[in-house]
């Protein structure tokens, strides 16, 4: 009798046994993730919208944005929403979160912004305001 497991049972048995040793999200983790998608989809209003009086309502007074293609406050990010006209419909996925007490972090795959593909990356700040984005770094595909 052969005893060796086919690679689907393997892979299964793997998978349960990480998440059976996996720690569980506890309600106050599942409220912090949910209000961090709340900012980060404040921050897609304002790209649907056209507006950055929108947008800035996600982010820090103080916050900063990057790329390869240079850096500075996050002004320059109001302005140049402003000067292009609403993006309507913006496919995104939050897709990780990491939060430890007060700071998070947010990975964004953004499909469609007025046709090119974005990955953001958050770092945010819990203010007496809620969940505010204190930096963005962004890579244009």
């Amino acid at each position: 009798m052969n005893t060796v497991l086919p690679f689907r049972c393997r892979l299964l048995f793997v998978l349960v046994a990480f998440l059976a040793l996996a720690p569980a999200a506890s309600a106050g983790e599942d409220a912090e993730r949910i209000a961090i998608a709340a900012t980060v989809d404040q921050y897609i209003e304002g790209g649907r919208k056209g507006s950055g009086e929108v947008m800035r309502q996600a982010f820090h007074h103080g916050a900063n944005i990057y790329s390869a293609s240079g850096g500075g406050p996050i002004q320059l990010l109001f302005d140049l929403v402003d000067s292009k006209p609403p993006a309507g419909e913006i496919p995104y996925s939050v897709a990780g979160v990491d939060v430890a007490e007060n700071i998070a972090t947010a990975r964004v795959e953004i499909d469609n912004w007025a046709g090119t593909k974005y990955t953001d990356m958050f770092t945010l700040l819990k203010t007496d305001e809620g969940w505010k984005i204190v930096s963005k770094v962004s890579y244009k595909h």
